[in-house]
Order: C-alpha cells, then sequence, then structure tokens
C-alpha cells in the first residue's frame, strides 16, 4: 500500500523515477545536490515508489516519542553527532550488524554551498567494502533515482573531484540551485 501511495504522490509531484532498487544488498547512495529538506522527502517517496527501503542517519535527538517511531520506519537511524569522528564508526558498526541497508548521503553535510564536500562515506565504503552509486534529484528535469556506481579508489580528493564532476556534467539542479556547489576546484 506504501508503495502505491508513494508512486501516486511521485506522479502528482511530476517527478519521473530513473532506476529501481540498488541491487546489492548493502551501499551507500550519494544524494546530490542536498538544497532543501525536500530532498530527503522527495528521495524517500521515490525510493518507495520502486520498491526499496533506505536508511539517513538522523540525530539522536529526534527519536523521541512519538517522532521517533515515524523517523525509524523511514528508514532513520539515530546517530550521536557530538562525537565527531566516531559518526565514522556508529555507521560501520550498522552496516556490520545489518543484512540489507541503503545508506542515503548528502556529500555535502549541509543544505547550504559549500567548497569541501565530506569524505565520511569514502572511509565506510572502503572500510565495509561496498559499493558507492550516485544518486540524483533533479527539480530541474523533475527526475529522481540513481544511475550508476562509482569506484573508489585510495584517494578520497581524486574521488571526490570525479564525483562532483560527473553531477556538474550532468547538470543535476538542486530545489535551490543557489545552494548549490560543486567545489571550487571544478571551475
Amino acid at each position: 500500500m506504501v508503495r502505491i501511495i508513494c508512486k501516486l504522490l511521485l506522479r502528482l509531484m511530476g517527478f519521473k523515477a530513473i532506476g529501481g532498487i540498488i541491487p546489492e544488498p548493502k551501499a551507500i547512495v550519494l544524494g546530490v545536490p542536498h538544497t532543501s529538506n525536500w530532498d530527503f522527502i522527495i528521495s524517500f517517496i521515490y525510493y518507495r515508489a520502486v520498491g526499496g527501503r533506505s536508511n539517513t542517519m538522523v540525530k539522536k535527538e529526534f527519536f523521541f516519542w512519538p517522532l521517533g517511531y515515524f523517523v525509524r520506519w523511514m528508514g532513520g537511524i539515530p546517530v550521536d553527532r557530538s562525537k565527531g569522528a566516531s559518526l565514522v564508526k556508529q555507521i560501520i558498526s550498522e552496516f556490520e550488524k545489518r543484512e540489507v541497508m541503503h545508506l542515503a548521503i548528502a556529500p555535502e553535510g549541509t543544505r547550504k554551498p559549500v567548497a569541501k564536500w565530506k569524505g565520511g562515506f569514502h572511509t565506510i565504503a572502503r572500510t565495509v567494502n561496498i559499493p558507492v552509486y550516485l544518486a540524483f534529484f533533479d527539480w530541474g528535469r523533475k527526475q529522481i533515482g540513481y544511475t550508476e556506481k562509482i569506484e573508489l579508489t585510495e584517494d578520497l580528493q581524486a574521488d571526490l573531484k570525479r564525483i562532483r564532476q560527473w553531477y556538474k556534467d550532468h547538470g543535476i539542479i538542486g530545489k535551490n540551485p543557489e545552494g548549490m556547489n560543486y567545489g571550487n576546484d571544478l571551475d
């Protein structure tokens, strides 16, 4: 029933789904560009519409009754962001505990334009040995989905540059285009 409702909502919002469920049981899914809270909502609707269940990191403070029930139902994983570097360790632990997990991450780390993207996803993917998929919410073309898997190397900065360039080359437009920044090294 949730899938049918989500398909209808996606259609009513005018979005076209690109791709289906990530084929591997565990993966990191990069969602770019993250310029609005609507990005979370539209990606939740999209992934449920195609039959998937994704996860995302949510501040542990949101897991109180009754909100916590809905946040978990929507795939939220409580994380303690006050512990800095241990955030990556928390997510690695979640991947190790679960048989299936598609973790959606916005590498920008915020809805504001940033010159430097966060590389925690890279550490997680290489540590747990899982693939990274490039996903997008293109508000310009009204398309949402994922298209390809990116092979990571040991060079985080080179991989980040390659990933940012992919989004730039494909002309993906955020809901709030003024919040987009693919990085200073791509000018």
